[in-house]
């Protein structure tokens, strides 16, 4: 497996982080915390830059460059703490229904999300996701040809505003494991208050919701496969998320160590305050190798790739863990004010360690993989 970034590649990064850094600066995050704004922007430079259909085959229009390439490109979007729907679009809702659904399904949904013609989401059970268990909260059950929802769903990342909704359900057949997927308005939403309020989060009630059996993905009770493997891609990628977020905590702490002065010198000259930095250095590479290595076993379909997933999952959450402890000790408690832009970071990486399964779930697949 060669970790090499590829010339094209690294071009490709170099331009999602100048568009970005142009783009979505943190006074544009901190306007959408404050004011409520949608944010349209990152999302319409992602849509029609191609980024959306980045590891879409050209089949369906897509640019089919691989998901290591969209992983690098995520990571860039954790780097400026990008809001909007691209994470949740593509690396959510797109691998489920390339996973499990018909080719009639996939011009249905997946061309058009490829296409930034349409926004979706994932709403699984979070506290089951590192087990690929769709959870006892949600079960959908047979009514003639169709399937009926009842039950809810926590914690959806952008569940209020995404056009398509795709769910995994308890059922009482086979592997347990249904797959659908519901328009906007089917489910009563409520936005969640969330720590981090740049990417909103939504609570979803089914109340008997019912699904036509052009909206079912795969077949009820044989789609515990489909699902596992898109659940690590979304986890994967909200690991180069993380790390992205972490990367630039890290450099605007070491910016601040050198800058900031106490008894006539830098803070950073101080042997205490360098430790802290090489320790954020080293769990920033170490994560970020970790979940480079697990974009590439999933490009390339490697049989690591389910250990590699929640490898690099609890890489992550290591590192934000050390990252934003030392990031707020280091700037003295400012960074956890809300004039500093360090609380942004720190918000976005948290809450990014929650979603998919702690580090501590991963930690226990690890183990279960291994037959530890």
């Amino acid at each position: 497996m060669n970790f090499e970034v590829t010339p094209e590649q690294q071009q490709l990064v170099d331009s999602v982080r100048f568009a970005l850094a142009q783009e979505c600066p943190t006074t544009l995050v901190r306007e959408i915390i404050e004011n409520g704004r949608a944010a349209e922007q990152p999302w319409k430079s992602a849509r029609e830059l191609g980024w959306t259909s980045i590891d879409l085959p050209e089949t369906l229009g897509g640019l089919e460059l691989g998901f290591t390439t969209l992983g690098l490109v995520i990571e860039q979007h954790g780097c400026c703490i990008a809001p909007g729907p691209f994470l949740a679009t593509v690396s959510q809702f797109l691998p489920l229904v390339c996973e499990a659904g018909s080719p009639e399904q996939l011009e249905r949904f997946a061309a058009p999300a490829g296409a930034g013609e349409l926004t979706g989401a994932l709403a699984i059970d979070h506290g089951r996701a590192a087990e690929h268990d769709p959870g006892e909260s949600l079960r959908a059950h047979r009514d003639g040809d169709a399937w009926v929802l009842e039950g809810e769903r926590s914690y959806v990342p952008d569940g209020e505003v995404a056009n398509e909704i795709a769910v995994a359900a308890r059922v009482d057949s086979g592997d347990g494991v249904g797959l659908f997927v519901i328009p906007q308005g089917a489910a009563k939403t409520q936005q969640v208050v969330a720590l981090d309020a740049s990417r909103p989060l939504a609570h979803l009630r089914f109340e008997r919701v019912r699904i036509e059996p052009d909206r079912v993905l795969g077949t009820p009770g044989r789609s515990a496969r489909a699902l596992g493997r898109a659940l690590e891609r979304a986890t994967v990628a909200a690991s180069l998320e993380c790390v992205g977020t972490c990367q630039t905590l890290m450099e605007m702490t070491v910016e601040h160590a050198k800058n900031r002065r106490q008894f006539d010198q830098p803070i950073g000259a101080f042997q205490a305050i360098q430790h802290k930095c090489a320790d954020m250095f080293v769990q920033v590479e170490k994560a970020r190798a970790t979940a480079y290595f697990a974009m590439m076993a999933l490009a390339e379909d490697d049989p690591r790739r389910a250990l590699a997933a929640s490898m690099a999952k609890a890489a992550a959450s290591d590192c934000q863990r050390l990252v934003c402890k030392e990031g707020i000790q280091i700037h003295g408690g400012m960074g956890y004010t809300w004039e500093s832009n360090v609380q942004l970071f720190v918000k976005r990486a948290k809450t990014l360690e929650a979603l998919f399964g702690t580090g501590g779930a991963h930690r226990q697949r690890i183990a279960d993989l291994l037959e530890v």
